[in-house]
């Protein structure tokens, strides 16, 4: 078995960045946006797990029997300062990454790590996919869909100023290049695994600079893809549609807000932030996989009760990003009986298990 390097940054076999070959195969065969693979550790859910050999979980034993060297980050710290991390994600380009909790109530020190991350590595595609699991009751039955968020601008272009005492300003920085980028990855994906339509998310009508140059650009990219039918819905109206009719949509390609807003919103549709996986994409090859609704959960840091299913389907992910489709489909078998079978559950879904017992019963059951 070929070993491949997992950590911050390594090229691996699955060579460029976002291409509808690459994310077709990822997702595609993934069903999931559920459960991937990556063995919980307390310091991978808090930190960076990066691997050398091949994306497999760190799960305890290494129940796969997958060959991964990781290099593992407990302790963050101020990022750009962190020069042994810096360097491992330069090498490896391949990153499991748990939730880094950002101090924003520390204005003068100011510093969100996950931008930072983003931005250094050009990770222009968030791509969540919002799925219903097996074993888990919620209002919506049948949920499958998969969230294109642009990664990079935006509102998140990072661009504030105080104009005057009481006055700040902040700047919604958006450009074409990125725009169809992001474009062209959801219809090569959506065209590529045989999705039927892709919904624009917008708030033109508004914001008709910003918005309207995305929603201009998604336009001139779908012309390419006649195949797939094409809609545009205003992000407020999208809120309602998905809470009352989740199932009229298949793939969404959003600015960066507006998909944070949708994937959360899905995320409570298919049972909680705990069962999201998610993964982000660069354009030379590098991918960073972590949970899909990015919450820290600091409330219940140490605590022993998070979910971490979603941390699981993120190695899911990972583990077919590099090819390993046979350990992948084993994980995500598992995570999917454990689930269905309901009897260790975390207290998120309606049951009494602890984050460490339901993964032993995830590697128990491989």
């Amino acid at each position: 078995m070929r070993r491949t390097s997992a950590v911050a940054l390594s090229r691996t076999s699955t060579s460029a960045a976002c291409n509808a070959r690459t994310l077709s195969r990822m997702l595609a065969t993934s069903t999931g946006t559920e459960a991937p693979p990556a063995s919980l550790s307390t310091g991978v859910r808090r930190g960076l797990a990066l691997g050398s050999e091949i994306p497999v979980t760190l799960i305890p034993g290494d129940a796969l029997r997958v060959p991964i060297k990781w290099e593992v980050f407990e302790r963050v710290g101020d990022i750009t300062q962190n020069f042994d991390l810096l360097t491992s994600l330069a090498r490896n380009q391949l990153c499991l990454k748990g939730q880094l909790k950002t101090d924003y109530e520390d204005s003068e020190h100011f510093k969100n790590n996950n931008l930072v991350l983003r931005k250094s590595l050009n990770l222009y595609a968030n791509i969540v996919p919002i799925k219903s699991l097996p074993g888990i009751t919620t209002r919506h039955s049948g949920i499958d869909m998969v969230v294109f968020r642009e990664n990079t601008e935006a509102e998140y272009s990072g661009f504030e100023q105080e104009v005057t005492s009481g006055v700040v300003q902040s700047l919604k920085v958006v450009t074409r290049a990125a725009c169809i980028r992001i474009a062209e990855a959801a219809f090569g994906y959506a065209a590529a695994a045989g999705r039927k339509r892709v919904h624009a998310i917008h708030k033109a009508n508004i914001q008709k600079m910003s918005d309207g140059l995305f929603l201009e650009s998604v336009r001139e990219v779908a012309k390419k893809y006649p195949t797939v039918e094409f809609k545009e819905m205003i992000i407020d109206n999208t809120c309602m549609q998905l809470v009352q009719n989740p199932k009229q949509f298949d793939v969404l390609v959003t600015p960066n807000l507006y998909g944070n807003l949708i994937i959360n919103v899905g995320s409570g549709l298919v049972g909680g932030p705990g069962l999201v996986a998610g993964a982000n994409y660069g354009l030379h090859g590098e991918a960073v996989f972590e949970p899909g609704a990015r919450h820290v959960a600091a409330d219940i840091q140490g605590a022993n009760v998070a979910n971490p299913t979603g941390m699981l389907l993120s190695g899911v992910m990972l583990l077919r990003h590099v090819g390993l489709n046979e350990q992948a489909g084993r994980l995500e078998k598992a995570i999917h009986d454990i689930l269905l079978r309901g009897k260790v559950l975390t207290k998120d879904v309606g049951g009494f298990a602890t984050t460490k017992e339901f993964t032993k019963a995830v590697i128990n059951h491989l």
